[in-house]
């Protein structure tokens, strides 16, 4: 897995976009619940969206609710993480992440992944 950063990098201004991209070889991320993740310095990890398998479920947490979204393309075997609105708050290290199994199903937090991508930073200002 590897996430990288769209549109402006990893560098935007309060209000500004910018679209996380989260690749895989080897194996089909569509069969998989991908997870986004983030950390900023100090605090702990926080699950910020996650997708189902099929792309019919998906989390969203409180703080990003109504600005991101999460989707995925089957044929470009790549999940996505838009991110609109973005805060000074949203400044952190982003992650995607993956189960072992294609067992594992959606849950609030985006609970259960073994296997994570390279962070990006992302970082908005004021």
């Amino acid at each position: 897995l590897r996430c990288s950063c769209r549109r402006g990098g990893g560098l935007v201004q309060a209000g500004g976009s910018l679209r996380l991209s989260c690749a895989a070889s080897g194996f089909t991320l569509d069969d998989y619940v991908i997870g986004w993740f983030r950390q900023a310095p100090g605090k702990e990890r926080e699950g910020v969206s996650c997708i189902s398998s099929s792309g019919d479920n998906t989390y969203y947490a409180d703080s990003v609710k109504g600005r991101f979204t999460v989707s995925r393309d089957n044929a470009k075997n790549t999940v996505y993480l838009q991110m609109n609105s973005l805060k000074p708050e949203d400044t952190a290290v982003y992650y995607c992440a993956a189960p072992d199994n294609t067992i594992v199903v959606l849950t609030p937090g985006c609970y259960g992944m073994d296997y994570w991508g390279k962070g990006t930073q992302v970082t908005v200002s004021s």
